[in-house]
């Protein structure tokens, strides 16, 4: 076998190729786009490349066909605010052979600790964790937009290694032809209309506004999870340049007390629904079907890629007002029929709870995995969320 580090157009294409030949019959594979995966190892369209560096290769065999691929990055952001140095690894693609599989890990152990790493994570991405992140361990259905999706024999490979599981994320999904429980609306009807409280939907015209009130409730809601660091206006608003041909303003929504942002909500449609057609390329020809096939209403799911909710205003709530004018939105679109809400870590038992109350069942269970180079190292999993992260921000 022979791993070659990908530094040309055409082993480019082979590292794009060979996820399609991983996947070849299967039915529920969705092709990530070729251009949203190129840009993540563009060091002029992704930011994390200012504080981070990445490498990608492609394994070959014997006899010169493509087997294998995988990444490895390091977020130096992040990386030193572990007990031990920690990188990351994703990406990975491979043939049903654990040596193939152990020669790729071994290539981004060797890297990884040779620029100071005593870990690493995988598989995740070289970005935020909205796209690309976790192995999938249960639930083998159709990927949402951005999801990651393995084959299962890939979590023999990780756990053989010696990963082992850092967090658990689990994705649920909303049925929309069922009414939300009638509890949850008297809260709703509630909230929204007490004096102060105003809700609002993302709109283009006001586009840097909700920027900065994107980035004022994400830094303080989540700066209770383990290794925090404030969210870049450059990596919002190229996520949401990312997101420009696919977003729909009346699926984000704000609150706001006394003109003070306090939560917000991020949900997109499924496009994977039409992706799939598309085999991942999205030229000319591409973008013309796409435009095309958006206006005939042929999405029937949306995914909840995020949701916050600023501290001192939790357990106040709010994001079951919010649900009450995003359930508005949904039902001037009757073509939709399912929300999946993804994904939660079980570090976050708030959120989870959240989930259950609005009636979601499971779905889908993906695992991040974290490898620690030394045998001596002291593995710990996660940091889970205190319940009472609100008591703590009244208190201080």
């Amino acid at each position: 076998m022979v791993l070659k580090e990908v530094t040309d157009k055409a082993q480019a294409k082979q590292f794009l190729d060979l996820a399609r030949k991983i996947y070849t019959g299967d039915p529920y594979w969705v092709c990530p786009l070729d251009n949203m995966v190129e840009a993540v190892f563009n060091p002029l369209k992704n930011v994390f490349f200012s504080h981070g560096e990445a490498i990608r290769w492609v394994l070959y065999d014997d006899h010169g066909n493509t087997i294998g691929r995988v990444a490895a990055f390091i977020n130096r952001k992040k990386a030193y605010n572990f007990e031990q140095p920690t990188g990351g690894m994703g990406f990975f693609e491979c043939i049903n052979d654990r040596e193939a599989a152990f020669f790729m890990f071994d290539a981004c152990k060797t890297w990884l600790s040779d620029r100071g790493m005593e870990a690493m994570d995988g598989p995740v991405n070289f970005g935020e964790n909205d796209n690309f992140w976790g192995l999938l361990v249960e639930g083998y259905m159709h990927p949402s937009f951005g999801m990651n999706y393995h084959h299962n024999y890939y979590i023999d490979f990780f756990e053989s290694y010696g990963f082992k599981p850092y967090f658990e994320q689990v994705t649920n999904h909303l049925d929309l032809t069922k009414p939300f429980p009638e509890r949850f609306w008297k809260i709703a009807d509630w909230v929204r209309q007490r004096p102060g409280y105003e809700f609002k939907h993302f709109s283009w015209k006001e586009s840097h506004r909700f920027i900065e009130d994107f980035k004022a409730v994400y830094d303080d809601a989540w700066q209770f999870h383990e290794n925090f660091t404030p969210i870049e206006t450059k990596v919002l608003l190229e996520s949401l340049e990312e997101m420009k041909p696919i977003l729909v303003e009346e699926f984000i929504w704000f609150a706001y007390h006394e003109g003070e942002p306090i939560a917000f909500l991020v949900m997109i449609p499924d496009v994977n629904e039409m992706l799939k057609r598309f085999h991942g390329k999205m030229g000319f020809i591409e973008k013309l079907r796409f435009w095309y096939l958006s206006k005939k209403d042929i999405f029937t799911r949306s995914r909840i890629t995020v949701m916050g909710i600023k501290p001192k205003y939790q357990k106040s709530g709010i994001e079951s007002a919010i649900f009450w004018h995003l359930d508005k939105v949904m039902k001037k679109r009757p073509n939709y029929k399912e929300i999946e809400l993804s994904w939660v870590g079980d570090f976050n038992p708030k959120m989870r709870q959240l989930h259950e109350s609005v009636g979601g069942y499971f779905a889908k269970r993906h695992i991040t995995y974290r490898c620690l180079f030394s045998d001596d190292g002291d593995f710990r999993r996660s940091t889970i969320i205190p319940r009472d992260t609100r008591e703590k921000t009244i208190k201080s």
